[in-house]
């Protein structure tokens, strides 16, 4: 299902994203200098924010854990295996939360595979000729918990040498 356009600005999603979650830890790949991260952290100076440039983690920022983590400017510079490893490896070590604001057309990325890394497509900019997607990932909200599972649905210790399965 296509993501239409936002009657947003980038900028102004990376805002709403860090209003939501008001991470104390933030890391950084990619550009610099944006100005929905400075707003921020003028508004919240305790908030530490580690950057990187685009490729791997360096390795002290490898060994942390961060509350979201932003990737902008940063897959279109990049091989795509490099990124996949890089993506994979803050998902499932460095960040429960991340945002990725890439140009698809920029790099050789399609939207299958951030879904591959569990990423939803959030929102979609365009500005004349360029067009930018917004992945999101969140832990908390990757799986809805199945109505089956809740206590009704669990084994019955009543029942137990009554029937075989």
């Amino acid at each position: 299902m296509p993501v239409t356009l936002s009657s947003r600005t980038p900028q102004q999603a990376l805002a709403a994203l860090l209003a939501r979650y008001t991470p104390e830890r933030l890391l950084l790949i990619g550009s610099h200098g944006l100005p929905a991260i400075e707003a921020f952290t003028a508004a919240h100076p305790g908030c530490h924010i580690s950057q990187a440039d685009a490729g791997m983690l360096p390795p002290e920022l490898a060994a942390q854990r961060f509350d979201l983590a932003v990737v902008v400017d940063c897959l279109e510079h990049i091989e795509k295996s490099v990124g996949l490893q890089l993506l994979g490896g803050i998902r499932n070590l460095n960040a429960s939360r991340i945002a990725v604001l890439v140009d698809l057309h920029a790099c050789n990325w399609q939207e299958t595979d951030f879904f591959a890394l569990a990423l939803q497509a959030s929102e979609r900019f365009q500005r004349d000729e360029q067009t930018l997607h917004l992945f999101t990932y969140d832990l908390l909200d990757y799986k809805q918990v199945p109505d089956w599972l809740n206590a009704q649905f669990w084994a019955n210790p009543e029942n137990f040498g009554k029937y075989w399965w």
